[in-house]
């Protein structure tokens, strides 16, 4: 099998177009037929619906493409391995909470671009116990991921901890918390504006609440920390928000923070990864201290 033909047929999928996929693998267009040809007549099966508009891979094309990226990945950590000092090439897959990949991401993506140009990097948004278990499953190759104090982390990963992450409380001025220091038991007399499970704030304050036999009512889920903070403003309820959102929001002067007595209000912030090939461990750590001096951590052991 030729490993040219693969990288014809990741690009055409990719690209959604043959002319778009021949600038990006310097081929001609016709010569880029001939690859995603050659590949369709070494597998005897037909990887593109050419009738669709933009064109998409059939239902074997799909399967195809999750293996050729698969084999090219693997081929270039054999490289890799070859040429131990050569520039990291291939793709970096990293994992991201919503929060640090809207407010934090910028500076690191600027310095592994400057870094290595030649490194394709593709970045994932979710929650970080979903982040976790495809790093483990192989899908990420690294993960940054917020978690509540305490909580252990898969044995099987390299788990470094980056640091802690303060959130606050808010609440609408218009409820009259702010007069004086706040306990839980207070705060579970109202509801809650919440993104879904899995967001590390809201673990934490539900652990918080269980602990203490609280009830947690959650009034709106939504996501987004603009469109919670919203509706806090207006009354539906208390939400959580880390400083800088809180800051940065067209609707800070109607929201107050809460300083709550018996609440820890802390997130652990981890870099998390499997067995790194070599052409990743370079751009892995210059990625974890970049984020570091973004977010004002002290990098720590973990």
């Amino acid at each position: 099998m030729n490993t040219r033909d693969l990288q014809a047929f990741v690009a055409v999928v990719e690209s959604e177009s043959m002319a778009r996929a021949a600038q990006k693998v310097f081929l001609t267009q016709p010569g880029l037929t001939r690859r995603v040809q050659n590949l369709e007549a070494m597998l005897d099966t037909v990887l593109l619906d050419r009738q669709s508009k933009p064109l998409k891979p059939t239902a074997a094309g799909n399967e195809v493409y999750r293996l050729a990226r698969t084999v090219l990945r693997a081929v270039d950590d054999l490289m890799a391995v070859a040429s131990p000092d050569s520039e990291s090439t291939g793709e970096m897959r990293i994992g991201m909470p919503p929060f640090l990949s809207e407010q934090a991401l910028e500076h690191p993506v600027d310095c592994l671009r400057g870094a290595f140009p030649k490194l394709t990097l593709r970045v994932t948004a979710g929650w970080s116990p979903g982040l976790v278990q495809h790093v483990e499953g192989g899908g990420l190759d690294a993960a940054v991921v917020l978690m509540p104090e305490g909580v252990a982390l898969p044995g099987t990963l390299t788990a470094t901890l980056l640091g802690h992450k303060p959130f606050v409380a808010v609440a609408p001025r218009s409820f009259g918390l702010a007069d004086a220091p706040t306990t839980l038991a207070q705060l579970a007399r109202h509801s809650w504006v919440l993104n879904q499970d899995g967001c590390g704030m809201r673990s934490v304050l539900s652990r918080a609440l269980s602990a203490a036999g609280l009830p947690f009512d959650v009034a709106v889920e939504a996501f987004g920390s603009e469109l919670q903070l919203s509706l806090v403003a207006r009354g539906m309820g208390i939400g959580l928000a880390v400083p800088e959102m809180l800051q940065a929001s067209a609707h800070r002067d109607a929201l107050q923070p809460i300083e709550v007595t018996d609440f820890r209000n802390v997130l652990s912030i981890w870099l998390v990864h499997g067995l790194l090939p070599g052409r990743l461990v370079r751009p892995v750590a210059l990625m974890r201290d970049a984020l570091a001096r973004t977010l004002g951590l002290d990098r720590q052991g973990g």
